[in-house]
């Protein structure tokens, strides 16, 4: 299995605090099923910067760790840069890495709580420079959930989603896993990953997501999503339907 979003890099931001911890995510990764694991930190959310050069030294470093302990886990270059009306700047001037440096698919975040006003026009720029957009957790942004037609609206115009695995089972409440489960039903996300920070309170959970989303979908739905992350890896074009909206009625009913 592959997991496109993780947090596995020690002491860059607040995932893993030392290289101990990220071994032991390591190990919990492995048990998961997981053999193919992302390094994306976070980048440029008033918090964090981690630039394109330090994420690749990291990623090295930490494979050469897993290696001599001979733990079966491939850690591949990723970040997940906050949306910023810079950022395809930085990107020219080599501060933002694609998904597995394919100059193909790249990680977007939007703030939890608000949508910015420039976001569409700059998910259209990205689509200019020939990569594709991956909104990560947009099940867990407060606006998408009052308002999901935006997101609809951004998947329409070529933007692809990224669900949290523990948002699937529940680990965020009741809210986000009714919304999850719509936006999978109006195939309004792509791929599943664990947005992974420690080995407990924001772990893994990603069988357990599959055992819901197999459950809940079938077990088409859940290969379908696996072999995106694989074809997100290549830099290869993933398998989506025609998205269709979400009624906020919904959202607030049962599921």
């Amino acid at each position: 299995m592959i997991d496109l979003h993780s947090h596995i890099l020690p002491g860059i931001d607040d995932g893993a605090k030392n290289m101990e911890q990220s071994l032991e995510m390591a190990k919990v990764a492995v048990n998961e099923g997981i053999t193919t694991l992302f390094a994306t930190p976070h980048h440029h959310n008033g918090r964090y910067i981690n630039i394109r050069e330090s994420i690749f030294e990291r990623v090295a470093e930490l494979n050469e760790r897993l290696s001599h302990y001979n733990i079966p886990l491939l850690v591949l270059p990723g970040q997940e840069p906050r949306i910023y009306g810079e950022l395809l700047d930085d990107y020219d001037n080599g501060k933002i890495v694609t998904v597995n440096d394919k100059g193909k698919y790249l990680l977007i975040e939007l703030p939890s709580s608000q949508v910015p006003y420039f976001t569409e026009q700059l998910l259209f720029d990205i689509q200019l420079r020939g990569l594709t957009p991956i909104i990560v957790h947009p099940e867990r942004n407060s606006r998408l959930i009052e308002e999901p037609n935006l997101l609809y609206q951004f998947v329409k115009k070529g933007a692809l989603t990224q669900l949290t695995a523990s948002s699937i089972t529940g680990e965020f409440g009741k809210k986000i896993k009714k919304f999850s489960m719509q936006l999978l039903d109006a195939n309004l996300a792509h791929v599943i990953a664990s947005d992974a920070h420690n080995t407990g309170s924001r772990g893994f959970h990603m069988q357990k997501a599959f055992h819901h989303i197999h459950k809940q979908f079938g077990q088409d739905m859940g290969y379908m999503l696996r072999e995106n992350a694989q074809l997100i890896t290549e830099g290869r074009m993933v398998y989506k339907e025609p998205p269709a909206t979400v009624t906020r009625r919904k959202i607030l009913g049962v599921f």
